[in-house]
């Protein structure tokens, strides 16, 4: 199997370092399927088929990186929001209304609330490498 380059796209979260782990792990796993479903074209992201020794299949990992970095507050995961939509970037995020209740619940609560005042978790974003580093430049990782 010829694999594409790894290092020419990648995906890149930035979480909200201010928002307790737990929840975040949450908002990650949402905002990942949310990404991989409902980017449409899943076969950019070169998911592989991993097989053991065993003849065990491990499915649909990613072969290109996943980047996971630490922002300060909302505000600056906003940011990089407001450059993902401008440049055209693929993305998913992950705000405090989507943590009420039930689905429609939350649905609500986002309906209700504007932009501005969303407190964001997390954003995931799939792209090119080069732009994704341009725009997450300021970010270390997570720790």
């Amino acid at each position: 199997m010829d694999l594409p380059n790894e290092n020419h796209f990648r995906f890149i979260a930035v979480l909200n370092k201010k928002i307790k782990v737990g929840r975040l792990m949450n908002a990650l796993g949402h905002m990942t399927a949310g990404l991989a479903g409902g980017y449409g074209k899943s076969s950019e992201m070169w998911f592989l088929e991993y097989k053991d020794k065993s003849n065990e299949i491990h499915p649909h990992i990613s072969h290109f990186p996943f980047i996971v970095l630490a922002a300060d507050n909302s505000n600056q995961i906003r940011t990089v929001r407001n450059e993902a939509i401008s440049r055209g970037i693929n993305f998913t995020d992950f705000t405090n209304t989507m943590t009420v209740g039930s689905s429609q619940e939350q649905l609500d609560a986002t309906r209700k609330t504007d932009e501005l005042f969303l407190e964001y978790y997390g954003i995931c974003m799939f792209g090119q490498t080069d732009i994704l580093k341009e725009i997450t430049k300021k970010f270390s990782l997570f720790r």
